[in-house]
């Protein structure tokens, strides 16, 4: 992901650079200009009168220190930033002997050069280091390590968060009066949910692989909730005393990072981008990445397409008169160059010229053939989860509303990052802390140890037996309790995503039937009748989306039988021949691998929405039976009447 130990060496370097930067010019832009003489509001003496340079707009160094150190605030603000660049060094330090520790291990253990290792794949290394396990046992506690043991040691904590996200206890959605329902899921908060859950002081975990021993028992979990509760205290009141340093640091940090990019490319405030919570709801279960990121990035220009109409009726018609005002502006221009001043002219066409080119970002494809129901299946062919209430209402505002959620303006993610200071806070005290016990119990209860791997997620560990969802191909197979259970199907979704990316990794015996059957059953279809989701398949291509979302194919049957059939042929060769080594054979296997993933999920999706269908009309007809079976006889005319409900 990061191309080497040089680039990520140069990226550290370069933060702790960006960091002196920014508080150092923030500094010296407040305390060492004067601006009177940068607009020409006071007169310089120099010999040439007329024409005022930048260098005397600078304040002598005397007068500048000076200044700096009279400014209480500036003099804060430059503590707290040395202490945190002090911190950031010794954690480059550190991240540095990590990096040189990682670098030793790929060139010395797996014979991979820096300078070959942008060409591997993530497979191949997987394959030499469950090589390397078993002729020098770099892991003591046990003999072979599977795909999955390697999966678990790098996502560990990623795992409980993607766990807790599905079993909804963290608290990230909110209803504010006005607004409705939201969600407020950013990068300060995240941090502070694994400071507090994982790494940081005081911690749940003892080490980066166990779960501190108290933590694992029952009997003192009450004592345990209060502890962490008085600790989420401390933590949100630091945050809130901190809040006035990291709100500032955030608004310069993202007028340096932003400015330029949105002056050369206005749109891009138009652009939209997965959500940190739509990356944690949308993550599979053992998802490195760089495996979530390319799958994400297939479906984005469909999310694109879906979300567009949005804005469109506004954006077009801000578009229509900042263009008019822009034409009348050249027209008097071009007539006479005296009308209006000329800086002023300038400065207005530039202007509307931003706010034309934002607004069009707003505007889709004219030739976009919008399907709403035909999109939302092939978005969902892509990222594999959405709620099943969303099929079938893709036309209404609600489905549209909550799909922004997850799919968000860049603009809405700057504008969440930069008031994160001022509501974290709030959210770990009253939100989180509420949260403790059921925390505590989550911990409890969804920790197993794995031999040569430590504590883990036991969502991760894709059994469909303790966490399957009846709903979800896992009836008559699953011995899960409700709150056992994985929502939107997760355990089931994520169980095939990972058999179909590591095809070598060899499961239990049950997980192997349940994966077995499922292919079976896809591929029966596959192979039968034309269905609908067979159909959106065919939208997946290229060159079918440049026609249009609504290419009907009655070949399509044929062509998944083959692409399913194709893709196991072809890892099969990949195994001992080498026809197929090299780049473009992991390109082509990951293709078939994502084709024959979005058939599962598709198909998956349908079975659990017939389901939920079934029980539901199930459901209806039993209490029609029970209403009609407790109906009370009409009492005869010489009996007393019966007592009303309300009596």
């Amino acid at each position: 992901q990061k191309n080497g130990f040089t680039c990520m060496l140069l990226g550290e370097v370069f933060e702790l650079v960006q960091l002196l930067f920014v508080v150092g010019f923030t500094v010296f832009l407040a305390n060492c200009v004067d601006y009177d003489i940068l607009f020409a509001n006071k007169f310089v003496n120099h010999t040439d009168s007329s024409k005022v340079t930048l260098p005397d707009a600078f304040l002598p160094v005397d007068v500048c220190s000076a200044r700096i150190r009279d400014n209480v605030a500036v003099m804060f603000v430059l503590v707290i930033s040395g202490v945190f660049w002090l911190h950031r060094l010794i954690k480059f330090i550190y991240n540095v002997c990590c990096y040189w520790e990682i670098r030793s291990f790929y060139t010395n253990a797996l014979k991979m050069s820096m300078g070959e290792l942008p060409y591997f794949t993530w497979q191949e290394v997987q394959a030499r280091i469950v090589e390397i396990q078993k002729e020098h046992q770099i892991c003591i506690h046990k003999k072979e390590l599977t795909e999955l043991d390697i999966y678990h040691r790098i996502l560990r904590f990623k795992n409980y968060m993607v766990a807790m996200v599905n079993k909804s206890l963290l608290p990230v959605r909110f209803c504010p009066p006005l607004l409705g329902e939201m969600v407020f899921y950013t990068r300060g908060l995240k941090y502070n949910f694994e400071l507090i859950f994982f790494w940081g002081p005081g911690s749940l975990f003892k080490s980066e692989w166990s779960l501190k021993p108290e933590y694992k028992r029952g009997g003192n979990r009450l004592e345990l909730a209060e502890k962490l509760a008085s600790r989420i205290l401390w933590i949100g009141i630091a945050n809130l005393l901190l809040c006035p340093v990291i709100l500032v640091w955030q608004i310069l940090y993202a007028f340096f990072s932003y400015t330029e990019v949105i002056k050369r490319e206005p749109g891009s405030l138009g652009a939209r981008c997965w959500s940190l919570y739509g990356r944690c709801y949308l993550r599979h279960f053992n998802e490195l990445d760089h495996e979530l990121m390319s799958r994400l990035s297939k479906g984005y220009k469909y999310m694109n397409c879906f979300l567009s109409p949005l804005l469109t009726v506004v954006a077009k018609n801000v578009a229509f008169f900042a263009g008019s005002l822009l034409a009348v502006l050249i027209a008097l221009t071009i007539y006479d160059e005296d009308v209006l001043a000329v800086e002023h002219v300038l400065s207005s066409i530039t202007l509307l010229g931003v706010c034309i080119t934002i607004c069009r970002s707003f505007i889709p494809d004219k030739h976009l053939v919008y399907c709403p129901e035909q999109l939302l299946r092939v978005i969902l062919a892509h990222i594999h989860y959405m709620p099943d209430h969303w099929q079938g209402n893709a036309h209404r505002y609600e489905t549209r509303d909550q799909f922004s959620q997850l799919f968000q303006y860049k603009a809405v993610f700057i504008l969440e990052e930069l008031i994160s200071p001022v509501v974290t806070p709030f959210i770990l005290i009253f939100s989180l802390r509420r949260k403790s016990l059921e925390i505590i119990d989550f911990f409890r209860n969804f920790t197993v140890e794995v031999v040569g791997v430590g504590d883990t997620c036991s969502f991760a560990q894709m059994d469909v037996r303790q966490h399957g969802h009846p709903a979800w191909m896992s009836e008559g197979k699953t011995e899960a309790s409700i709150y056992q259970q994985a929502e939107d199907g997760k355990t089931e979704l994520s169980l095939m995503h990972f058999a179909i990316t590591n095809p070598q990794w060899n499961p239990p015996t049950e997980t192997t039937q349940f994966i077995s059957q499922l292919k079976e059953r896809v591929q029966r279809e596959a192979t039968g009748d034309v269905h609908a989701h067979t159909h959106t398949l065919t939208s997946l291509s290229e060159s079918e989306v440049g026609q249009g979302f609504l290419n009907n194919q009655p070949t399509i049957s044929r062509s998944v039988s083959l692409s399913l059939s194709f893709s196991t042929d072809a890892r099969t060769a990949s195994s001992g021949s080498s026809a197929w080594e090299g780049q473009l054979t992991s390109l082509v296997l990951s293709e078939y691998a994502s084709t024959e993933m979005s058939m599962h999920a598709l198909y998956i999706h349908e079975v659990s929405l017939s389901v939920c269908v079934c029980r539901s009309i199930s459901f209806e007809r039993w209490s029609e039976q029970h209403q009609t079976s407790m109906t009370l006889p009409t009492p005869p005319t010489h009996a007393p009447p019966f007592p009303s409900p309300s009596m």
